[in-house]
């Protein structure tokens, strides 16, 4: 038995989310069929994240088990040849230890969050963005964005829905930067809570916006209720964007 990384890229808004769904199609369920056509062998794809339905991903680490002899590189090109037409692309195949694992062996996993930020509504784009009309103040939202970073209870900023056990998380890095049109919010930490990330997004933009003032957003934090949250971000301005390892 063979584990080979996986590498994909994905446009979320066709599926139900990642993992696999009895109501829907999601990503999982399309490698694992392709895996199955190549080699003939049922398995069981495990990732680095899990996102949500209409979230994408430029680089989500994933694995499989297969005992079929096969290079990576052909494993690849099978895959991407048998995932057409889903927006699903294998950007890179290796074989890695029986031991690592693409979840469990994640240290770091990082997000970046996309609004555009223009009058004209999104055509190219429709899908793929935010699209918020009003003029943001990019540099607002990063100053109170900080008050986010470090060891905290989010349960304001977590799904009702969320099963975690423990609301607390460390949030290493936040970052929001204006690019032409585009807000871009960056979020690192080794792991998230269910829509912490579309949460704190969602509640930087009223900030943005002149809504809220900059110091809200820590009252927010401290409140620890969701019920103080401001709003929280649609799926598709969301992207999973790095899982770290250790060397």
């Amino acid at each position: 038995m063979t584990r080979f990384a996986l590498t994909l890229e994905y446009d979320g808004g066709p599926f139900m989310g990642l993992q696999r769904q009895n109501h829907g199609p999601t990503v999982q369920q399309a490698v694992e069929e392709a895996v199955h056509a190549v080699t003939g062998e049922t398995v069981t794809m495990h990732s680095a994240g899990r996102t949500d339905s209409g979230v994408h991903a430029l680089a989500m680490r994933s694995h499989v088990d297969i005992a079929k002899d096969i290079e990576p590189f052909r494993l690849m090109e099978a895959l991407n040849a048998l995932l057409r037409p889903a927006p699903v692309a294998v950007l890179a195949c290796g074989v890695v230890p029986e031991d690592w694992h693409a979840r469990f062996s994640c240290i770091g996993r990082a997000y970046e969050y996309r609004i555009a930020n223009r009058r004209a509504p999104l055509t190219l784009e429709k899908g793929m963005a935010w699209h918020i009309a009003r003029p943001l103040d990019a540099e607002a939202m990063h100053r109170a964005a900080q008050a986010l970073v470090g060891r905290h209870d989010f349960t304001t900023f977590r799904s009702a829905h969320c099963q975690a056990n423990d609301p607390v998380k460390t949030l290493d890095r936040i970052g929001v930067r204006r690019e032409g049109d585009y807000v871009i919010v960056e979020a690192a930490a080794r792991s998230f809570l269910h829509h912490q990330v579309r949460s704190m997004v969602g509640t930087l933009a009223l900030v943005g916006q002149g809504q809220w003032r900059e110091e809200q957003v820590a009252e927010a934090l401290a409140a620890k209720d969701r019920a103080a949250l401001g709003l929280n971000a649609p799926s598709e301005g969301l992207y999973f964007v790095r899982a770290v390892y250790p060397d």
